[in-house]
């Protein structure tokens, strides 16, 4: 019970279930479109440890609340959540030895396609949205590229890294980005699309051994892992000096204010 006068206790950014032996954490920070704060990412790295250490989990879902999935760093906190904090995040999730499945029913932006690059299987539905948005900001998708390019189509990653154009579920597997589009079902919404679509997945993870899995884990990841061993210094520095610039700190003031950067006008 809290004391008189005392302030109320925060709610938590990651809400956690354990389940028929899959994890799944959400992510519940709509205020922001679910943006990674440093506090979000604490809690999620502490909901992977935890799901680790349950004996009887096999996987872990990864999934949101309201309309966006995750919109990237949240640009209000530049300076106290950096380039490396998102790689440790990333690498969190390619190295850790149960399955990590995304469920997508909204928009993901910037940082959350790094998430989607380093889950091993993602379903997205019919409402999901996806843009590369970085480059309009004075910004490029550096960090989160150590996950997605190994995965993605590069032509489309030029295509799209370069424009920003915001494309759909299906382009989305078709390039790579998210393993399966969940078709709409008449008569049934995005997420019920999605969860019909996920429920064979889930159900084959629950059915592998904790050897099995991490093991063959290990051997889908290895390449994703390499790219990490090879490129997160060199990447790492060019979204920190991309974020210190004048020009990049022009195109977030005029994000966060709603208008066109300077460049546009």
């Amino acid at each position: 019970m809290t004391g008189a006068g005392a302030p109320a206790p925060e709610q938590p950014l990651i809400r956690g279930e354990h389940i028929g032996g899959i994890a799944t954490l959400t992510l519940d920070s709509p205020h922001n479109r679910n943006a990674l704060s440093g506090r979000l990412v604490a809690e999620l790295h502490a909901g992977l440890v935890a799901a680790q250490a349950a004996p009887d989990i096999r996987a872990v879902l990864l999934t949101h609340t309201g309309t966006t999935f995750c919109a990237g760093a949240d640009l209000r906190e530049a300076g106290r959540f950096g380039p490396r904090d998102l790689v440790a995040l990333l690498r969190a999730i390619v190295e850790l030895p149960l399955p990590v499945v995304a469920r997508v029913t909204g928009q993901v932006r910037a940082g959350g396609l790094g998430l989607l690059g380093a889950c091993d299987i993602s379903v997205a539905g019919p409402g999901a949205g996806f843009a590369f948005t970085e480059a309009r900001l004075g910004l490029a998708p550096a960090v989160i590229s150590l996950p997605l390019l190994p995965r993605l189509d590069p032509r489309a990653a030029a295509r799209y890294y370069l424009t920003g154009e915001r494309f759909d579920a299906a382009e989305a597997a078709r390039i790579g980005l998210v393993t399966l589009a969940a078709e709409a079902v008449e008569a049934a919404d995005g997420a019920e699309a999605v969860d019909r679509a996920l429920a064979p997945i889930l159900d084959g993870l629950r059915r592998g051994s904790p050897q099995g899995l991490a093991e063959s884990k290990r051997l889908v990841t290895a390449e994703l892992l390499r790219a990490f061993d090879r490129d997160t210094e060199a990447l790492a520095e060019q979204s920190a000096r991309l974020f210190a610039s004048a020009e990049a700190r022009e195109g977030m003031t005029a994000f966060l204010e709603r208008r066109d950067p300077a460049w546009l006008r």
